[in-house]
């Protein structure tokens, strides 16, 4: 397999979603509302942790295109559980891809503790050789939740997916945690968001000062 022409794609579609996906954010700004997305990143899954998982899946090389849904994966950050659903929402309407699964792991969360909303999108890419749809995956989570599920990635891998039973059940403790912190933040929100508008309008008028 060329492994650079098939993930060429990919690639490309990482790069043009995180500038729409960023626009989001730069739109809710501009309206002077808050903003639900705290900040985007992309990327495309590496040539190995492709071969694992396919392994793993037992998933045939000349069927990733249709049932490996994350080589191309983007994480939308938000501050508030609630603005999930906000970013969900948008998501839905837009017209430059097609939504193909929803899994919603906040309100059912996995046995582990794993909690996030995933988004499979059909995306058109647009190449030499003409239009060309592929799966990308969109992960939208709060930074609590970021934080629990990169510890947990970190320690799937040290321990190839057989995580100690002791460590495990840490995890699952510090999952609940995480979530109650979410919860606690989104009783304040009020107050936090009124001390971020403070904060900002008091940074651009010093900045104005300077000048």
């Amino acid at each position: 397999m060329n492994w650079d022409q098939f993930l060429a794609p990919y690639k490309q579609a990482v790069e043009e979603l995180k500038i729409k996906l960023k626009g989001m954010r730069s739109q809710f700004e501009l309206n002077s509302s808050h903003s639900p997305i705290e900040f985007v990143t992309g990327r495309v899954k590496p040539i190995a942790s492709i071969l694992d998982k396919a392994n793993q899946k037992a998933i045939p090389l000349d069927k990733l295109e249709t049932e490996m849904q994350d080589i191309a994966g983007l994480r939308m950050m938000c501050q508030f559980v609630d603005d999930i659903k906000r970013v969900v929402e948008h998501l839905r309407i837009r017209s430059d891809f097609e939504i193909v699964e929803e899994r919603d792991y906040i309100s059912y969360n996995k046995a582990s503790g794993y909690r996030s909303y995933h988004i499979v999108i059909s995306y058109p890419v647009q190449t030499i050789y003409g239009e060309k749809k592929i799966l990308v995956e969109i992960q939208i989570r709060t930074l609590a939740m970021n934080f629990w599920a990169t510890i947990e990635h970190s320690l799937n891998y040290k321990y190839k997916g057989q995580i100690p039973e002791d460590i495990r059940v840490r995890l699952q403790r510090a999952a609940e945690a995480a979530f109650r912190l979410d919860e606690e933040m989104s009783l304040i929100r009020g107050e936090i968001q009124d001390a971020q508008a403070f904060f900002t309008r008091k940074k651009e008028s010093q900045q104005e000062g300077n000048n």
